[in-house]
């Protein structure tokens, strides 16, 4: 294992050979295959998709523990905790590049698509040839009415109901992680792992109100993922934005095991430090996503 190997504090550390990387693109092949096999609607496409997810799951879970067991062996100095940050820094970076897109598709549709529908300006032509009689106005499900119901109708979710409730689980989620960090520097230990579970079953609860709102949505309101541009934009957003709740909460919930076993130093903490700023970068896009999706 790594932890045999004698450390220079003065060089950087270059892992030993590991199995890691040809098992994780073994992984990412049975899994991209399983979802093609999926959406071509074979009998073994959920079969080879589910062996896909449980790879992908050993090969963090055993990557990781590698890495953790280097850092407990005292194998990365600063030049190694340099790149670990500007590697995250990079991580959520391309991270916020998915959310403009994403917006921006919202923002096209909003701003651009339904307007040219309609015949606004200089785009009657279009009106006329395309959907006579379409009227411009957001929420929209499209000119074609596309939804569950008979007459295409749906109805949207309050945003001063669930959403905001989510919001406000969100923004203590930051102040508790917040306070856990100051906690963490402070060599706080209880003070730490209060705060830390805190943050963590505030985001596993905020994940169980989304369930809730969307089959609510599903089921009462006839808004799914096929209504129109609303529908499909709305559930992109909100639905890659809970991933990434779901993911973040798991990494707070590995990083308290860690706290629990006595890992980190007010010296050396920097897994800590990744999880919170991925964290904090969650909190703000939810802030955005409230505002332009469910409020205006």
């Amino acid at each position: 294992m790594a932890t045999t190997h004698e450390v220079d504090p003065n060089r950087y550390y270059v892992p030993h050979s590991s199995p890691w990387p040809i098992f994780g693109s073994v992984a990412l092949f049975v899994l991209a295959a399983g979802a093609a096999l999926t959406l071509e609607q074979t009998t073994l496409g959920p079969y080879v998709l589910g062996l896909g997810f449980l790879l992908l799951f050993v090969l963090f879970f055993g990557w990781f523990r590698n890495v953790v067991d280097e850092n407990q062996a005292g194998m990365y100095n600063a030049a190694v905790d340099r790149s670990f940050r500007m590697g995250m820094m990079w991580f959520i970076f391309s991270e916020v590049m998915f959310f403009a897109a994403f917006f921006g598709a919202l923002f096209y549709a909003r701003q651009f698509s339904l307007p040219w529908l309609s015949g606004e300006g200089a785009k009657a032509v279009t009106n006329v040839l395309l959907w006579p009689g379409f009227e411009a106005a957001w929420p929209s499900n499209g000119p074609a009415d596309l939804g569950p119901r008979d007459d295409g109708s749906f109805e949207t979710i309050p945003a001063f109901g669930l959403p905001a409730f989510n919001t406000l689980l969100l923004l203590t989620s930051g102040v508790t992680i917040t306070i856990a960090h100051h906690a963490l520097r402070a060599g706080k230990r209880a003070q730490l792992s209060l705060f830390l579970a805190a943050t963590w079953i505030l985001g596993f609860i905020f994940l169980g109100v989304q369930i809730y709102e969307y089959h609510y949505a599903y089921t009462d309101l006839g808004l799914t993922l096929g209504t129109g541009i609303y529908g499909s934009t709305f559930f992109m957003l909100t639905g890659f934005h809970g991933f990434h709740v779901m993911v973040g909460a798991i990494m707070l919930l590995v990083i308290w095991l860690r706290v629990v076993k006595g890992h980190f130093s007010p010296e050396r903490h920097f897994a800590f430090e990744a999880t919170a700023w991925y964290w904090h970068f969650v909190d703000v896009v939810w802030l955005i996503l409230f505002v332009f999706v469910y409020w205006l």
